[in-house]
């Protein structure tokens, strides 16, 4: 008489598998207003400094003797465009347009360029002229302000033609789109910034 075998066949383990989470949009973009944020205060720094050794001109040249508002002028209007422009890039992604995101966002891009080499074009000339940030405490803090917003915009177009490398290779995926949208943040912030400057450091500069 044969017993019969009562023993369970051992059962599988589960097997439970992760699944993969993307980056959540609303951490990227509180991160990105933190940083924004820690940028105005790094600015706001710099317009403080220039309204203390502002008029220190240890009897150097000031800044009607040096600043040519006409350049300045056409110079914020480079930036203005630009806004103008990357508004336009983000309405032909919104319909998700590749072509049409593109081609602004090198619009955008050209204009970065020429307000970056008309910045350089300035320092040159005032170097020229002895206005070196050693020569007072005016020209020290002028430089240390407008060559912090210079590399900014600087950082600004490397960032953009690393979008549109992106972009040209994934499309216009979720994860471009956001990127797309803090760098929107970040370039009208520049935009911003230089509307002070303009106004604080060459208007009042010259005007007052």
């Amino acid at each position: 008489m044969t017993m019969a075998n009562n023993t369970a066949a051992p059962t599988e383990a589960p097997v439970f598998y992760l699944k993969e989470e993307h980056h959540p949009e609303q951490g990227t973009m509180l991160g990105f207003w933190i940083y924004l944020m820690s940028d105005c205060l790094i600015f706001a720094i710099l317009f403080a400094t220039h309204g203390v050794l502002g008029r220190n001109y240890a009897a150097g040249p000031s800044p009607a003797d040096l600043f040519d508002l006409d350049l300045v002028a056409i110079n914020t209007s480079m930036l203005l465009f630009s806004s103008i422009t990357y508004g336009f890039a983000m309405l032909q992604m919104a319909k998700g347009k590749i072509a049409g995101t593109q081609l602004w966002l090198a619009i955008t891009g050209l204009f970065g360029v020429a307000f970056v080499g008309l910045e350089l074009y300035e320092f040159h000339h005032l170097w020229h002229l002895g206005a070196t940030p050693m020569r007072s405490g005016f020209l020290s803090s002028f430089y240390t302000l407008v060559a912090t917003h210079g590399l900014h915009v600087s950082f600004g177009i490397i960032w953009l033609v690393t979008l549109m490398v992106q972009i040209g290779k994934r499309g216009l995926v979720p994860e471009n789109k956001r990127r797309l949208m803090c760098l929107s943040m970040f370039w009208h912030f520049l935009d911003v910034i230089w509307i002070g400057v303009f106004s604080v450091v060459y208007l009042l500069g010259v005007l007052g």
